[in-house]
């Protein structure tokens, strides 16, 4: 996250995008009235000629009414010229040197090197919740994913082990996200009138950030939370789903999955592993029931895209995209989503008895054993 002068504008990367026009997309952060103007700097190879160019700034829809939002800094790249690097300054006129420089990602088409990526927006609020953790990553590889990038603000120190552990394996990718250090953050996504500037920790700026970054090396992304996990009902694992709902739902690049609570105040007395007591967090194989659906309320939906097919996106939905979006009934998969209940004073009889999680307990306890024993006991 970078600032710019103005103290109204932060970058966080620009991206190459070819899918209409050539141009260079930033993915930033701006003051949705303050910030009237923005240039493009481009330094053109190889006789390292400067081109300015005006950018379109498109703050994104979904600000939840903070004063900070979402953007996307939009500029039509030069003609016969392939920038690599690119400044963005409030105007056309100043000095090169004199402005932080960026890469432009994505330039190069790459080859898919991963089927599956899993997007973590935010990590903060020095999160603990080790073997929860450590659960959902372990179940995300069960069904097949290869990478999970992470935009940490910051985690416990037990944490910090367990995300070495991962990055060290290759699984998991971190990207630093000091947003507080440039913002006033909200914990909350809705604006509170409480001088706060942006909304749940910048959630949706990294997840637009983490779906260009991917854009080029994985065939689907997926946006989600670390307690949140989608669990394919019909199908072994995400591959044979995802191909399965394609084959269904030619030209769709945006499938959702609905969310539902398995609170974690309600437990069976299966797998209570007493090598796992000590580890801080939740067990999730303790919480197999479910919160009825409410009457009149929508349940919030997460997703798994196809990136080159999204323009924007929000936290439930995609606000921009080529093809559409369809909705993945209950019975094809849901969201495994063991967290405080929302409907606390439901009696346990109330609550739906689920225990599709177990269909992957023994893979499940063994592979967590293995990274409990080389991280946390």
């Amino acid at each position: 996250i970078t600032a710019l002068k103005d103290n109204r504008t932060f970058i966080i990367s620009p991206y190459f995008d070819d899918r209409e026009s050539k141009v260079t997309r930033v993915i930033g952060i701006v003051h949705h009235e303050d910030v009237k103007q923005l240039y493009c700097w481009f330094c053109c190879p190889p006789d390292g000629k400067i081109y300015v160019s005006k950018a379109k700034i498109d703050v994104h829809s979904d600000r939840f009414g903070f004063p900070y939002g979402a953007a996307d800094i939009v500029c039509l790249e030069p003609e016969n010229c392939d920038p690599t690097h690119v400044s963005i300054h409030q105007s056309p006129h100043g000095n090169i040197d004199q402005l932080p420089r960026f890469e432009i990602k994505n330039r190069k088409a790459e080859t898919f090197s991963v089927d599956f990526t899993v997007c973590i927006s935010a990590m903060f609020g020095n999160y603990n919740n080790v073997l929860q953790f450590i659960q959902s990553m372990e179940m995300y590889k069960i069904l097949g994913v290869q990478k999970v990038v992470i935009y940490k603000n910051n985690c416990s120190h037990l944490m910090e082990k367990v995300l070495k552990f991962y990055v060290e394996e290759g699984s998991v990718e971190i990207i630093p996200w000091p947003i507080n250090s440039h913002l006033k953050v909200s914990s909350k996504w809705h604006f509170m009138q409480d001088g706060t500037h942006i909304g749940y920790y910048g959630q949706i700026t990294a997840l637009n950030d983490c779906i260009y970054r991917n854009m080029q090396r994985s065939k689907f992304v997926v946006l989600n939370d670390a307690d949140e996990i989608i669990l394919p009902l019909k199908h072994p694992d995400w591959k044979s789903m995802m191909s399965s709902l394609q084959e269904q739902n030619p030209g769709t690049g945006i499938f959702l999955f609905e969310n539902h609570i398995f609170p974690e105040t309600i437990s069976s007395h299966m797998f209570n592993i007493s090598s796992w007591n000590t580890v801080p967090g939740v067990n999730i194989l303790q919480h197999v029931h479910r919160e009825p659906d409410r009457k009149d309320v929508i349940n919030p939906k997460k997703m798994i895209v196809d990136p080159r097919k999204v323009i924007q996106t929000s936290v439930h939905s995609v606000l921009r995209a080529y093809g559409n979006s369809v909705n993945v009934p209950m019975d094809v998969a849901l969201i495994y989503h063991c967290r405080v209940p929302l409907q606390g004073n439901l009696p346990r009889e109330s609550l739906i008895r689920d225990t599709t999680l177990w269909r992957y307990n023994s893979s499940l306890v063994m592979n967590v054993n293995k990274v409990l024993y080389q991280t946390v006991l």
